[in-house]
């Protein structure tokens, strides 16, 4: 059975009611005793005064008849104020304590010890005093029969009569001549006071029982019963029930502390149910992990796994963890759980087992510690991401870089690997070093543009910026042997950073073969061209032939020439040897072997320097050209003297398809017309070549730039030159193609891209 101290302890309202009642009730009885105390000192003072009063009342009755030396009046007044309700003695004393009066016969003439205690106010010193306060002359004794007597001496001082001759003579020395001792019972005032202190205690008892039950009641209604509401409210929200409401209809704290409660309670719902849902998806997470989760205990036995382990593995209850991973039958030697209970940090590793299916796995294992509320070690969690994928890919990718490896080093074409910005080579193939001649490590770490002549890496820099492909681009290799190369650039990844891809062609053996073709073609074109250049020089010639016969009939004569005549046929023959120096000159050039670099040009000051040599040839047969030219045409990058070539190939073959129809056709009143014009937009430069001869048939359209083809008769043609102007053509990055003239024959169109600012 509990303890009155322990059920107060676990009580509120008790605790309430224990401290209000102890400081009601010693409120109460503190008041009680002030009041009580007051009560008996105001009833005793009014005693004290009345009996002071009716000692001096005594006093002065008795004055004259002492005056007198009356005995029997002064007895008589003794005996008659002594008759007087609570009145119990009235003596005086002379100066030698004898009792001199009294209303008590038996005590007259007695003789009192000086020392008792209605003497020794005043004889408590030697000599006595005669002048004492008034509260000293009160005193309060019990009587026989217990209840309680006052009594006050009231001194009778000496006065000038009584040291006279009239009465009983006094020496007039003496202060003091005796006292009056009047003693009065006090039994009515105390059962007055205890009647009062009754009353007093009634009433307190009274009101400490009225309050105690007004602050129970209180106590009770405002507080006993909203706690347990409250303490209902809140067992309820322990056990889960956050919807039942939590009421108590009072606007005072402690129904704030219910709104309280009942937010609290609406809160924790809510946080409980997203608990509840991240449980649910943490033990979803859990289950559904796409990877092996496995709790172990110090024992390595499995306490807790997965839906993904369990349908792996197929592990027995209480199985061992190597046991149900590996089917061994001691602990692993390697063991990173073993290490994560050893010191509390988690552990890596990879390891191999056995499926249930029999299979080799690999995984990737990560251990962490699982710990209590102590911070004690309990358990470890080991998670297993399968890689068995990834490791056959590994080593097919292994296989796979040895192989790309070795096709990257053992391509026959030099390969650069570049810094996208800075042109670094950061790696190439061992065609490097063949071609080029240069140590391949030493080449890994430098600029790029260093193979290219000094005066053009900034122009290739831009150029390897914006265009995929530059042809026939100039290189220098060991011993500054000069290469001539064709370069494709392509955007790719290297050890994750991007990178150009810069593939090499070494075109200089295949330009030297193209070269001598070229210059063997322009020997076979000045071949072709020899009568026309013969009549070109002939006409000079003969001027020159003819001014000079002059001279020398005039010298042979000795006849005068007119100095007009002379300045007229020197300036002829000097027009005309410029005209044939010219010729020679121009043909010296075009004979010459040519350089492949490209350069900007413009494609009118070609085509007339091309015409130039031609165009004797041309006029001789009777052909016509017909000139359209666009004087504003933009540059195109290209080699002058190797255009010159393709243009001059054009004419002859225009030449000859007019004179092969004019053969087929005598009779035929067919123009004999070339007509050359140039036009441009915004992108590209065209000329265009047209003729009236046989034409192009639309079956060999796609032969004809096919080298060592050709449409003329055996001897007539090498099939070169069309072959040629197509290679030439595509050099300078234009395109060639065939189509028919709108007077009949073929027309030949060059389209070539405009040059850019090199600003």
């Amino acid at each position: 059975m509990p303890s009155l101290k322990s059920v107060i302890h676990e009580s509120l309202l008790l605790k309430l009611l224990a401290s209000v009642g102890l400081v009601l009730f010693l409120s109460l009885a503190v008041w009680g005793f002030f009041n009580f105390r007051y009560m008996q000192q105001k009833m005793v003072g009014n005693i004290t005064a009345g009996t002071q009063r009716l000692s001096n009342t005594i006093r002065l009755g008795t004055h004259y008849a002492m005056m007198l030396n009356s005995r029997d009046d002064i007895k008589q007044i003794i005996n008659n104020i002594s008759k007087q309700h609570d009145i119990v003695n009235i003596r005086i004393y002379n100066k030698q304590g004898e009792i001199k009066f009294s209303n008590q016969d038996l005590e007259i003439d007695t003789i009192t010890n000086i020392k008792d205690e209605a003497c020794f106010i005043c004889h408590r010193s030697d000599p006595p005093v005669h002048q004492v306060a008034l509260a000293e002359t009160v005193r309060t004794f019990r009587s026989k029969s217990g209840y309680r007597l006052m009594g006050v001496i009231s001194p009778v001082y000496n006065e000038p009569g009584c040291s006279t001759d009239a009465c009983h003579v006094h020496p007039p020395d003496k202060k003091v001549l005796g006292a009056i001792d009047l003693v009065v019972s006090l039994e009515e005032a105390d059962l007055e006071l205890a009647r009062y202190e009754r009353n007093l205690v009634a009433l307190a008892a009274f009101i400490f029982l009225t309050t105690s039950a007004m602050i129970l009641f209180f106590i009770y209604r405002f507080v006993k019963y909203p706690v347990k509401k409250l303490i209902d409210g809140t067992r309820r929200i322990e056990k889960g029930d956050y919807s039942a409401p939590v009421e108590v209809d009072q606007a005072d704290e402690m129904g704030q502390l219910a709104k309280a409660i009942r937010q609290m309670g609406t809160a924790i719902n809510g946080k409980q149910s997203e608990l509840n849902k991240q449980r649910d998806q943490f033990q979803n997470l859990f289950e559904m992990v796409p990877c092996v989760i496995t709790v172990q205990d110090r024992d390595y036995r499995l306490i807790g796994y997965n839906r993904e382990f369990a349908d792996k593995f197929a592990p027995q209850p209480g199985d061992f963890c190597y046991r149900a991973y590996k089917g061994r039958w001691e602990k692993c030697e390697d063991c990173p759980v073993e290490a994560t209970f050893a010191d509390g940090q988690s552990h890596y590793s990879e390891e191999t087992g056995v499926d249930k299916d029999g299979s080799i796995k690999h995984w990737i294992v990560r251990t962490s510690p699982i710990r209590d509320e102590s911070g004690r070690i309990v358990a470890a969690m080991e998670m297993n991401l399968d890689i068995s994928e990834r490791k056959q890919l590994e080593d097919k990718l292994e296989l796979s870089e040895k192989k790309y490896h070795a096709i990257f080093n053992n391509i026959p074409n030099p390969v650069f690997v570049l810094e996208i910005r800075s042109l670094e080579i950061l790696d190439c193939n061992k065609s490097v070093q063949t071609v080029y001649g240069l140590d391949r490590k030493r080449l890994i770490g430098t600029c790029f543009l260093t193979l290219f002549e000094p005066d053009e890496r900034e122009t290739m820099a831009f150029r390897m910026a914006t265009a995929a492909v530059l042809n026939q681009v100039r290189h220098v290799g060991a011993d500054d042997r000069l290469l001539y190369v064709d370069i494709r650039i392509s955007p790719s990844e290297y050890t994750g950073q991007q990178v150009l891809l810069v593939t090499i062609s070494d075109v200089t053996k295949r330009l030297e073969t193209e070269q001598q073709l070229i210059q063997a073609s322009k020997m076979a074109t000045l071949g072709e061209m020899a009568t026309g250049v013969a009549h070109e020089l002939n006409q000079p010639l003969s001027v020159i032939k003819t001014a000079s016969n002059f001279f020398m009939r005039k010298l042979k004569k000795k006849a005068p020439i007119r100095d007009d005549i002379l300045l007229t046929m020197s300036e002829e023959i000097d027009s005309h040897v410029e005209r044939a120096t010219k010729i020679i000159n121009h043909m010296r050039q075009f004979g010459r072997k040519s350089d492949p670099n490209l350069e900007p040009v413009l494609l009118n000051e070609v085509l007339e320097r091309a015409f130039e040599i031609f165009s004797q040839q041309l006029k001789v047969r009777g052909i016509d050209v017909i000139w359209q030219k666009d004087p504003d045409l933009p540059r195109v990058m290209g080699n002058p003297s190797r255009l010159e070539q393709v243009i001059i190939n054009l004419l002859i073959n225009a030449r000859d398809a007019i004179e092969e129809r004019s053969d087929h056709a005598p009779e035929s009143m067919a123009p004999r017309m070339i007509t050359l014009v140039t036009t441009s937009n915004t992108k590209t430069v065209t000329l265009s070549v047209g003729d009236t001869g046989s034409g192009v048939p639309e079956s060999i359209r796609g032969k004809i730039f096919e080298p060592f083809y050709t449409t003329k008769k055996v001897g007539k043609g090498t099939g070169l030159g069309l072959s040629i102007s197509y290679s030439i053509v595509k050099e300078c990055g234009g395109s060639i193609n065939v189509t028919t003239n709108p007077e009949g024959g073929a027309c030949f169109n060059l389209h070539f891209p405009i040059a850019k600012d090199p600003s």
